[in-house]
């Protein structure tokens, strides 16, 4: 999953990036309304993270912008606006929660895992056959069989398990699992879903996860 961190305060900004990255998240920072603008129009983003004290627009321009352009993307405002008729207008306005600073960065990790989980079918669970991801635990088990999985190959399979049945192309891929600074030119991404093959398809009667030839990858137990 890829989030965009809107903050014009940079240690803030590091240290949030930071935390989301150690869960297994892709993260990207910008320091300003208008720049916020321009990223959530040209990136598909998981989740928004937003300040409302920004410079140049603020928090509640950009909000108004990124529904315009993105009406389904959660929108979680971290602000040290606290007033209650703050809350309203930035709910009112298109935010989908609302959290003050300061702020413990488990409370936020758990509000922002929370919106990942409004709009799907599932509660912390994702499912497909016998493989199972608890998103709240972050484990991962095929046929009961514990799954170790690194950072990336996680956040590669939680894609994967959220578009199942559906070819997902390597743009794609990168767009929602890697940040910004990624080199799309590289072959990381056939190297995650090789190792996550391994891992999850290895030893087992059924491959879950298929190439599909000239688009990318899909996870699906339907017969190929």
């Amino acid at each position: 999953m890829r989030i965009l961190i809107v903050e014009d305060e940079k240690k803030v900004a590091s240290f949030i990036k930071k935390g989301l990255q150690q869960e297994g998240y892709a993260a990207d920072t910008v320091y300003d309304g208008a720049t916020a603008i321009d990223n959530a129009g040209a990136f598909e983003y998981d989740l928004i993270v937003l300040d409302l004290m920004l410079p140049g627009k603020s928090g509640l321009d950009v909000l108004r912008e990124v529904r315009s352009k993105r009406p389904k993307v959660p929108v979680l405002v971290l602000t040290a606006k606290g007033a209650v008729q703050d809350k309203v207008t930035a709910l009112d306005t298109g935010a989908d929660d609302y959290l003050i600073k300061p702020f413990a960065f488990a409370e936020l990790s758990a509000r922002i895992r929370a919106l990942l989980r409004r709009g799907t079918q599932e509660t912390a669970r994702l499912r497909l056959a016998d493989l199972e991801m608890d998103t709240s635990s972050r484990q991962v088990r095929r046929a009961g069989q514990a799954i170790d999985l690194k950072l990336k190959e996680y956040a590669l399979l939680e894609f994967l398990l959220r578009n199942v049945h559906r070819p997902v192309t390597r743009t794609m891929i990168v767009e929602h699992v890697w940040d910004i600074h990624f080199d799309s030119v590289s072959n990381v991404v056939d190297v995650h879903i090789n190792s996550l093959r391994n891992k999850i398809d290895k030893g087992f009667q059924r491959s879950l996860i298929h190439t599909v030839r000239g688009v990318g990858y899909m996870l699906s137990d339907r017969p190929s």
